[in-house]
């Protein structure tokens, strides 16, 4: 019996919000749902993520409503799966049960049946409301364990320290502190794990090393997710489907490589080699690349890559022999654990297909590809894109002095932007963190969870102004003000608890939307008015116009009709009379 190997797509929501800036309408997403009826994926990911905020504030459309459409659209053919931020859900400030419980209730109702749940630090504290909640309301909860690498401390970090009488921490991200938290998560009633690499940078030895031991510890399936960013992408997610994994997340192929996921095409060429079931729909697929190809033209403003990979239909399309062989030669190398040389080949059989190059400067730097280039913004907007060089070197020590949270999505930015902040201060002679944004002060206090390591008390008196962590109180938090806007009849900002979910989840962003649909609700409803006033009245003219003379003017001296229908001396006529 052939082993089986289950596919998570991530096209319409990941593929497109790493390379497209989540850009996608809802009329370009409409043209393939019909075909993903069809295609065999255990789940695809579609929603959360940047998602809401970003259709709302480039699109003007609801998420809601995107939500409802591609579940009717796709059917139950295939697992729905959206992705939150835990106890965060999609900000930066933690919500109260309430909060994560109506938007938990709502997702699932509306067709959610897998929430990947993870958080930043990975404090497993911030994730027991969310699975708590997916599953009471009948969705499968996805743990997410985020990947993250340890600092290479400089010199100058490590003479400081030595300086100061401290001692950098030993290695803190091995193998066995993602196994503990996946542990931590199966028993919070995980229905799966996923080891979440969202910045590309587990290699393929170590991808390897780390899916053994998770499948020897877990009990319940386990998911790889990567991306491409640093060139590990495809040789990992090789490692981890010769390691035993259960299901691999791809994108499909012209959404796929770079800053995304590893493409679909090329992990079922593997499968073939290795006797790999995966069911999936291969006609099916190739129909549907073809029409993201012409949505990817569309995207073309927003596409930063530029970089298109070549047609390749799995139906019909034959490998050369060398490009083959590397297939064959890339197996054997991830067997054997030969690391180089499997990405040496994967690299090759990426070229081949018209992929970008890995990304030298993100993979030396050991950070996601969006840290990297937020930073490089943030300096060149400030014309000071000379201290890249410094920025880089201070994030090990902003990083470690705020208790090594993982570089992920929204802590990289955090510490990118106080390593920034620091190389400024450093610049103008001031002390290192005289300039510190709220969210590092946050971070250092403890607002946002527990950090890998300790805050060292009195960087954090310093910094936030307590020496004890500090934790966000939800009994604290205020809901967003629904407004009623007299100057649109009356109607409130937020009808009804979805739309007041999106404010709680995005204020200003969703402020700006609602009142723009607020607005068009009531204008519509004025529209409606008077072409209701407008019918009733051509009807009238219309029996009017039907009468005699006689029946004419008996009916405007009566008053039933509006003489502004007869000729002018009729009316004068009739105006004399009365």
């Amino acid at each position: 019996m052939k082993r089986k190997l289950l596919i998570r797509d991530l096209t319409l929501r990941d593929g497109q919000q790493s390379l497209f800036a989540t850009r996608m309408s809802q009329q370009q997403i409409d043209r393939v749902l019909e075909l993903y009826r069809s295609t065999g994926f255990y789940a695809t990911e579609v929603w959360g993520g940047a998602v809401p905020d970003s259709i709302m504030r480039f699109l003007s459309e609801n998420p809601w409503t995107r939500l409802d459409k591609i579940r009717i659209g796709i059917g139950d053919t295939t697992l729905l799966t959206a992705l939150s931020r835990g106890r965060n859900l999609f900000g930066y400030n933690p919500y109260p049960d309430e909060v994560i419980e109506g938007f938990c209730r709502h997702s699932v109702q509306s067709g959610i049946g897998i929430m990947r749940i993870f958080d930043a630090l990975n404090d497993v504290d911030n994730v027991k409301a969310t699975v708590k909640f997916v599953k009471q309301y009948g969705g499968k909860a996805d743990c997410a364990v985020c990947y993250t690498v340890d600092p290479k401390y400089s010199t100058r970090d490590k003479i400081r320290t030595l300086i100061n009488d401290h001692h950098l921490p030993p290695r803190v991200f091995t193998k066995e502190y993602f196994l503990n938290k996946a542990k931590e998560m199966e028993a919070l009633g995980a229905d799966m794990i996923s080891l979440k690499d969202m910045a590309g940078l587990i290699t393929p030895g170590k991808t390897g090393r780390l899916m053994r031991m998770l499948k020897q510890e877990i009990k319940v399936p386990i998911d790889f997710h990567t991306h491409c960013t640093p060139g590990y992408g495809l040789a990992s997610a090789l490692s981890a489907i010769i390691n035993g994994v259960d299901i691999i997340d791809t994108a499909i192929l012209s959404f796929a490589g770079g800053p995304a996921a590893p493409a679909y095409e090329l992990i079922q060429i593997f499968c073939d080699k290795l006797g790999i079931e995966t069911a999936i729909n291969r006609s099916v697929i190739a129909a549907i690349d073809a029409e993201l190809r012409e949505i990817r033209k569309e995207l073309g403003s927003a596409d930063n890559l530029k970089v298109v990979p070549r047609v390749f239909d799995l139906t019909r399309d034959k490998l050369p022999a060398e490009i083959d062989r590397l297939f064959d030669e890339a197996i054997t190398f991830s067997r054997e654990e030969k690391e180089e040389e499997l990405l040496s080949a994967c690299h090759k059989i990426e070229e081949w297909f018209g992929f970008p190059a890995p990304d030298q400067k993100v993979r030396d730097a050991e950070m996601p590809g969006g840290m990297y280039t937020n930073m490089l913004s943030q300096l060149k907007q400030l014309k000071l894109e000379k201290l890249l060089n410094r920025t880089l070197e201070l994030i090990p020590s902003v990083r470690l002095a705020a208790g090594l949270p993982p570089l992920v999505t929204p802590t990289s930015q955090i510490v990118g932007a106080q390593a920034v902040n620091c190389a400024i201060d450093e610049e103008k002679g001031n002390p290192p963190f005289t300039t510190k944004s709220i969210q590092f002060v946050n971070l250092v206090k403890g607002v946002y969870g527990h950090t890998p390591i300790p805050v060292e008390p009195k960087f954090r008196y310093k910094i936030a102004g307590v020496e004890e962590e500090t934790p966000y109180d939800t009994r604290y938090y205020k809901r967003q003000p629904n407004p009623v806007f007299e100057e649109y009849g009356g109607l409130k900002l937020a009808g009804n608890e979805r739309d007041e979910l999106l404010l709680e989840l995005f204020p200003n962003v969703a402020y700006e939307y609602l009142k723009k649909i607020t607005e068009e609700k009531y204008m519509n409803e004025i529209h409606a008015i008077e072409e209701e006033k407008r019918r009733k009245w051509l009807e009238e003219k219309q029996q009017y116009e039907n009468l005699t003379p006689e029946e004419k003017e008996k009916r405007l001296l009566e008053g039933i009709y509006n003489y502004q229908w007869t000729s002018s001396d009729h009316q004068e006529a009739i105006l004399g009379r009365s």
